[in-house]
């Protein structure tokens, strides 16, 4: 078990790591059940699985509980469900001053706490990572969104839960293409500023992947605490700290655009392919050896992740690609920030990087085919 915070000043909060809380959920989220009912939102899957044992739980301790369902799937972030949502809580008759419990995946989370930012001029909510890219980044940090047809994450707040309650044991529901997804943002944060926390995720990965208690829980706890630091540090994303966690991003945004932001290539897939990429990049303008591109390739690869463009089924071409890097949030006047590395736990924003570039090396990377 390990207990966590992140220092926002008057929006700080605890993210607590415990194996078998799930189990335990009524005494967790009783500081949040003031009312004696509760508003919880949830995927038609996680909610399949999780639902029955936590609205027992909730009934036993007294408290009422009212659940929202959503159809799984990335495509269900939008404009459309967003306001099904909203519509339900007001029927519901939600008051500022009742909580929301995100119970679910990153879909999940980014959607309820977009509806708890904007319903009311605001509602507190609670997260409840159920995989382990929610467990180990979305959950975290307080970015809200959703989907628009111009691209990802386009529309939405910074807006911070008041508790975020991790248990590495609901993950045994999940599939293992999700697993292996939520573990490429693990092994991002060995790649930004922790290059022995890489070196652990070699030895260590495929003990993740199984489960196996103690690396799963180290793999979580080093990962959350590491996303912590940084956004105590850069909240709101106004410095460079808190852009260094997009690594693989700004490229695996713009697959996901290509591939139709579904279950063709997953966001955690994506984002894995997406930091290939920068190291790749980066070793084309002599940031970085070449040898480092292709270790964390040959880690991911070992870990059955796709590596490559044809591996990830993107067929657009590099102006294609770098189109949809036009939609991207963080361009400001024309210029795109990349995170870029000088070797693996070095990556740094480059604010100097020629988009008519990133083409021509995305058509090469198609034409290496590897």
């Amino acid at each position: 078990m390990a207990r966590l915070n992140i220092a926002l000043g008057q929006r700080s909060y605890d993210i607590l790591v415990e194996a078998g809380a799930l189990g335990q959920v009524a005494e967790h989220v009783a500081p949040w059940t003031r009312r004696g009912r509760t508003l919880w939102v949830s995927d038609s899957h996680v909610a399949q699985h999780h639902w029955p044992k936590v609205e027992a739980q909730l009934a036993t301790a007294g408290v009422e509980a009212h659940l929202h369902v959503v159809p799984a799937g990335e495509a269900s972030k939008r404009w459309a469900e967003l306001a099904r949502l909203i519509d339900w809580l007001l029927a519901m008759g939600v008051e500022r001053s009742d909580t929301i419990f995100a119970l679910g995946g990153g879909m999940i989370g980014d959607l309820t706490g977009f509806a708890a930012s904007i319903v009311k001029r605001g509602c507190e909510f609670v997260q409840i990572p159920t995989t382990l890219l929610a467990q180990v980044d979305s959950s975290v940090g307080g970015k809200t969104a959703i989907n628009t047809a111009a691209g990802k994450n386009l529309v939405g707040t910074f807006y911070q839960p008041k508790f975020v309650l991790i248990d590495p044991q609901v993950l045994a529901t999940l599939p293992a293409r999700e697993m292996r997804a939520g573990y490429a943002e693990v092994v991002k944060y060995g790649l930004i500023d922790d290059a022995p926390f890489f070196d652990w995720c070699e030895a260590n990965g495929g003990q993740v992947l199984k489960q196996e208690p103690a690396a799963l829980e180290h793999a979580i706890v080093t990962s959350v605490a590491a996303k912590a630091r940084i956004v105590g540090e850069d909240e709101r994303e106004t410095k460079d700290k808190r852009a260094l966690l997009n690594l693989g991003h700004t490229f695996g945004h713009a697959l996901e655009a290509d591939t139709g932001f579904g279950e063709r290539l997953l966001h955690g897939e994506a984002v894995g392919v997406g930091m290939v990429l920068a190291l790749r990049y980066s070793a084309r303008r002599g940031l970085c050896d070449a040898a480092d591109a292709q270790r964390v390739a040959r880690h991911l690869g070992a870990c059955a992740m796709p590596t490559s463009l044809s591996a990830a089924g993107v067929t657009a071409g590099g102006a294609e690609l770098v189109d949809h890097m036009r939609h991207d949030k963080k361009m400001t006047g024309g210029t795109l920030p990349f995170l870029l590395l000088h070797a693996i736990g070095q990556t740094y924003v480059a604010h100097d990087v020629d988009l008519d570039d990133v083409a021509r090396f995305l058509d090469e990377e198609h034409r290496r085919g590897a």
